[in-house]
């Protein structure tokens, strides 16, 4: 499997079907924004909470509302962009963030931070968005390129939003937040001008599209099949630990780190928690920069993911153990391997064992994975934060990701026999 992220150098060579090379950077410089906004307020939405007298569970279940949001709506936007248009709906999604922040910088209760949250995660379709977007404008052979450009702004935006939190907060809790409405409203304005509208392909050929068909949340029936299968339901619950391992970290990091670590005599505030971010998203940058796809071609995937696995159980262990500054730092260098790995891999390995008409559905259920973790794990983060059993909240992604290893494991072995027949 290619990751998605190494493949920059190929972006050059992207030829879309029939309309030149303009509609991936315009997708790539709105994801791009759409981005940075997020990230802008991922390290200071838990501390911001406590703000307005939200206990860590409360804070942590932020997350929650809006993964929960996003399960029940993403496969309605999906399924209106495929009869509608790509566009129209990217442009209510947007618009839905937009709303999301604004109301979250505003807010004078608790309970508007949580309307704000599942406004934004009832419309949050962005990303699936872009990438049925992609998916429509280009050929099989070029997708992987494709999607590298998405992957890039993610990439980026992980390193630089978290850095401009931690600067602009010294000003104010809610001068990030602005920072990431303006640049919602940045986004729309460059959906309308740079991007094409009109149905995709499916709807003109009666076809299921470059995407293949995607089900509904209440279509788990029809993903039975697919835990059928020994060795894609293995990879698809890897899948699940990595996304619950990772959620159980990124949501409750803010509340851990200003109880337990010190900074020039002080506790942390959400300037060094995006800091923390920041270093984590610079780290990705370089392991996703080409060094992953070497990796991958060396060793193969198999191998890779157990390291990865490997790599997230000890640097999670080094961050229950060593309640310090540098402590952080190596955990924080030791995980980017794991978690920088994890993502791309297992849904490399997951479409490979997936038909081409499939693609879509195993998208759909990777994704539908990822929020049911997303909404799960804050809730077990915030309640062992909430009754300061930080040592235990540090080493719970660790246990998770020991559990993803023993999946891993137990899928080689399948493998293996599979191939001996």
């Amino acid at each position: 499997m290619t990751d998605n992220h190494a493949e920059l150098r190929r972006a050059p060579e992207i030829k879309s079907r029939g309309i030149g090379r303009s509609p991936l950077l315009a997708i790539f410089l709105v994801v791009l924004v759409d981005v940075f906004g997020m990230t802008l307020v991922i390290p200071l939405l838990g501390p911001y909470a406590e703000r307005f007298h939200a206990s860590p569970l409360q804070a942590t279940l932020l997350v929650s509302v809006y993964a929960a949001c996003m399960l029940v709506s993403g496969p309605i936007l999906g399924a209106l962009s495929d009869r509608y248009g790509r566009k129209r709906l990217l442009l209510l999604s947007q618009l839905g963030t937009l709303v999301g922040f604004v109301m979250l910088a505003r807010a004078e209760t608790l309970a508007m931070i949580f309307v704000a949250r599942a406004i934004d995660g009832a419309t949050a379709g962005n990303l699936s968005l872009a990438q049925a977007y992609v998916s429509d404008r280009t050929k099989p052979e070029d997708r992987t390129s494709a999607f590298a450009l998405i992957g890039i702004a993610f990439g980026v935006g992980f390193f630089i939003g978290p850095w401009i939190t931690g600067m602009l907060v010294r000003t104010s809790f809610t001068a990030p937040i602005w920072l990431a409405a303006g640049l919602s409203l940045t986004s729309i304005v460059c959906t309308l001008l740079l991007l094409e509208g009109g149905l995709p392909p499916q709807r003109a050929g009666g076809d299921e599209g470059p995407a293949g068909r995607r089900l509904s949340l209440l279509s788990w029936g029809s993903y039975a099949p697919f835990f059928r299968r020994p060795i894609l339901r293995g990879v698809l619950f890897e899948h699940l630990a990595y996304s619950f391992a990772f959620t159980s970290f990124t949501s409750g990091f803010a509340l851990f780190a200003e109880r337990t670590y010190r900074h020039n005599g002080q506790f942390f505030t959400p300037r060094e928690v995006g800091y923390a971010f920041a270093y984590a998203g610079f780290l990705g940058i370089v392991l996703q920069g080409g060094m992953l796809r070497r990796l991958t071609r060396r060793y193969g995937e198999g191998r890779l993911i157990r390291a990865a696995f490997i790599s997230n159980v000890v640097g999670y262990a080094v961050l229950a153990a060593f309640p310090t500054t540098a402590g952080l730092v190596a955990a924080t260098t030791i995980t980017a391997f794991g978690n920088g790995t994890l993502r791309p891999s297992l849904s490399g390995l997951a479409s490979q064992h997936a038909e081409a008409h499939e693609q879509g559905i195993v998208l759909g259920l990777v994704q539908s994975l990822s929020s049911i973790a997303s909404i799960l794990a804050p809730f077990a983060s915030g309640i062992l934060i909430e009754r300061r059993y930080l040592i235990a909240w540090a080493a719970l992604p660790g246990v998770i990701a020991l559990v993803g290893l023993a999946l891993g494991r137990r899928g080689s072995a399948l493998t293996i026999r599979e191939s001996s027949r």
